[in-house]
C-alpha cells in the first residue's frame, strides 16, 4: 500500500465518520427515534466492550485458544463470576488482576 493510498484510505474514513456523527446533529429535533430502537441502543456500550475484549480473552500466543493454559482467559472468567456473586465493579477488577497476576508468576 502505498502512501498515497494510506492518506486517501484516512481521508475517506474521516469523512465518513465526521458525517455518520454530524448527521445526527444537523437533523435535530425533527427526526425522532422509536422506542424500540432507543432500547436497543442502550445495549451498545456493553456490545462494544464485549467485541473488544473477547478477542483478547480468547487468543494466547497469537492463536485462538480456551484452555487452562490461557491466563487472560481465566482471569476473565474469575472475574466474571465474581461480578455475577458481588455485582461490585472494583472487585470484580481486583479479582481479575490477582488472578491473572498470580497465574503469569506462577506459569
Amino acid at each position: 500500500m502505498s502512501h498515497l493510498d494510506t492518506w486517501i484510505a484516512i481521508l475517506g474514513m474521516t469523512v465518513v465518520t465526521v458525517f455518520s456523527r454530524a448527521l445526527f446533529l444537523m437533523a435535530g429535533e425533527r427526526v425522532t427515534v422509536p422506542d424500540r430502537i432507543q432500547r436497543a441502543l442502550r445495549y451498545a456500550p456493553a456490545a462494544a466492550l464485549a467485541a473488544i475484549i473477547l478477542p483478547d480473552l480468547l487468543t494466547f500466543e497469537g492463536h485462538f485458544t480456551i484452555s487452562p493454559g490461557n491466563d487472560k482467559l481465566m482471569a476473565g472468567i474469575a472475574a466474571t463470576v465474581c461480578y455475577v456473586l458481588t455485582r461490585r465493579m472494583v472487585g470484580m477488577i481486583v479479582v481479575g488482576m490477582a488472578v491473572y497476576t498470580a497465574l503469569r508468576l506462577l506459569g
